[in-house]
């Protein structure tokens, strides 16, 4: 059992999905949580003090450095510190290069990658002078491989992963580590989006649709959880992971294994 007793995490975009099941495990381990993002503020404060832990929520717009600033800032006055960071934010669009509105780029590479650059900057010095630190960003399959369609979502995922690696390399000498996960399909809001288009456009039930979704790209024919990302978060948060530095983690049913 990993203790995270008297440390914080904070966890960009965790109103939901991914990212609630995130602070939601490291909640059960004992930090304490800020949560970010813009659903349902309520339900996932809720969410996390059913495992005891405390909790607070800053609505940063990661677009915006001044704000991401403003939360840390905010979680330091609450908690003290910020022990463990956790860069799930994200926002997906689809359409072809020529089509790609040139907002939509910008607003995906602000919020999927140069967010976690902010985050990393504004912890890290304190980090340092604790010796210790967990910094986690949630990549993804696609910061691994390319779909067509997702232009800015794959550069914008294969340019976290440089950073986890240049952050780690900066680190090593220290009791810092910084990785990340890739996962491959987790049936979040947005992958139900796509589950519900397949049905229309195709004239198939839910489920047949899931499965065409799964089979075109994930072997394993089973979504990724929001509670296995977690343990794994966890086991990079333990004593276990004092040596894996850099790593881009793929948990993704075999997506890359192809």
């Amino acid at each position: 059992m990993v203790n995270l007793q008297g440390k914080t995490a904070l966890v960009t975009g965790s109103t939901s999905g991914i990212g609630l099941g995130i602070a939601e495990a490291l909640g059960r381990a004992g930090a304490n949580i800020v949560l970010n993002g813009f659903g349902d503020v309520d339900a996932a404060l809720a969410t996390i003090a059913a495992t005891g832990a405390q909790s607070a929520h800053h609505p940063a717009d990661m677009r915006k450095p001044d704000e991401i600033e403003a939360m840390i800032a905010m979680a330091r006055e609450r908690f003290g510190t910020v022990d463990v960071l956790v860069n799930n934010a994200g926002i997906q669009h689809v359409a072809q290069v020529e089509d790609f509105p040139a907002q939509k780029w910008d607003d995906i590479l602000a919020i999927n990658l140069t967010s976690s650059f902010h985050t990393t900057r504004h912890v890290i010095p304190a980090m340092r002078a604790r010796n210790w630190g967990r910094i986690v960003n949630i990549a993804s399959v696609h910061g691994l491989v390319g779909s067509a369609g997702k232009s800015a979502y794959v550069a914008a995922k294969h340019g976290l992963v440089g950073l986890t690696k240049v952050t780690a390399l900066e680190t090593a000498g220290t009791g810092i580590t910084c990785n990340a996960i890739c996962p491959g399909f987790v049936l979040t809001p947005l992958v139900a989006a796509q589950i519900d288009a397949i049905a229309k456009r195709d004239g198939i039930s839910m489920e047949a649709a899931q499965a065409r979704l799964l089979s075109d790209k994930q072997p394993s024919g089973q979504f990724v959880t929001p509670e296995q990302l977690g343990n794994l978060v966890l086991m990079l948060c333990s004593p276990f992971g004092d040596q894996v530095r850099g790593a881009a983690w793929a948990m993704d049913g075999g997506w890359t294994a192809q």
